[in-house]
């Protein structure tokens, strides 16, 4: 384990932002999950209102690091594309 003070400052500076992380990436996931049941819903406008919302979440979600661009735009790109389809 940590033998040196600043060793022991970045496993508990990790932990913290371990549980931050997951908080946002459970959050996006979840916005995400609204947008997929109102699509199988085939509730267009809602589903639109929806994917505004999850979109940008996505895209804090890859401001603060979370995520990565392709990995986002990638997941709006599909939620686009089946919202579209309806």
């Amino acid at each position: 384990m940590a033998n040196h003070k600043s060793a022991k400052t970045r496993i508990n500076r990790n932990n913290k932002r371990a549980v931050i992380n997951g908080a946002r990436r459970s959050r996006v996931r979840t916005f995400v999950k609204k947008v997929e049941a109102l699509i199988n819903e085939k509730n267009k406008e809602q589903a639109l209102e929806a994917f505004k919302v999850a979109e940008s979440e996505l895209m804090i979600a890859v401001r603060k690091g979370v995520y990565a661009l392709n990995t986002a735009a990638r997941t709006v790109s599909r939620l686009s594309k089946k919202i579209k389809a309806l």
